[in-house]
């Protein structure tokens, strides 16, 4: 007998193939689960560091990145269970992967019941790590990273997607400095790495909304020319 999966369990599934993502939500939200979904490596990651998948489904092939670099930029950050679906059967690719961070691997073309059954296996697993915050508070800050809400002193505030994806990413890091780099390529992409009035202008409109003086900040603290980052309590 099948163990039944938990509705909550959320999978991010990157592939920039649409028939095969159709195909892969169709099959996870019929054994329970909730999909996310993203086609480029750059979306991907994002979504990872945003939404606090259960695990990803990821192809190798894609059209911004290669996989395996998507693979070793989540795992800076998250210990989240990553498969492996793609088309490259060589076992050079395979030992590749693994070794970038992937914890299985499977071969398109696949069988779904072969599927859910490694990832049921990797779910089961995950129990064993770490487990990571769906919801963080600091200081009256309470960002809920699955539901994509911020609440100050328990009143909702209201951003626009990326306002929360650098706040999300800045709170996944509280205590660390995150540099302007690592938050223009992540959200905006490689293209936009040295773009920091991008950055600027989305800080400087969450600083707004959440009440914080740049000159005594109580949230963001900006580390001039290098980054941002939150207080860790």
């Amino acid at each position: 007998m099948i163990d039944a999966i938990p509705t909550v369990s959320r999978i991010l599934v990157i592939d920039d193939e649409a028939p095969i993502r159709r195909f892969l939500k169709i099959t996870l939200e019929s054994a329970g689960y909730q999909v996310l979904e993203a086609e480029r490596g750059r979306a991907g990651i994002e979504q990872a560091a945003t939404a606090a998948p259960a695990a990803i489904v990821l192809d190798l092939g894609l059209p911004d990145m290669d996989g395996k670099a998507v693979i070793a930029a989540i795992r800076e950050w998250s210990k989240v269970p990553i498969l492996i679906v793609s088309v490259r059967d060589a076992e050079s690719e395979k030992i590749k992967a693994l070794d970038s961070g992937a914890d299985d691997y499977v071969t398109k073309p696949f069988a779904t019941g072969e599927l859910l059954a490694r990832l049921r296996v990797l779910l089961r697993t995950r129990s064993d790590r770490p487990q990571e915050n769906t919801e963080i508070n600091l200081r009256g800050l309470a960002i809920n990273l699955a539901a994509r809400t911020v609440r100050v002193e328990g009143a909702e505030i209201k951003l626009t997607r990326k306002e929360f994806d650098v706040l999300a990413i800045l709170a996944r890091y509280a205590g660390r400095l995150v540099s302007h780099k690592m938050l223009l390529e992540t959200i905006w992409g490689s293209a936009h790495a040295e773009d920091t009035h991008y950055l600027r202008i989305v800080v400087g409109h969450l600083r707004d909304k959440l009440g914080d003086d740049a000159a005594d900040p109580k949230f963001i603290i900006t580390e001039p020319g290098v980054g941002y980052r939150l207080p860790s309590e």
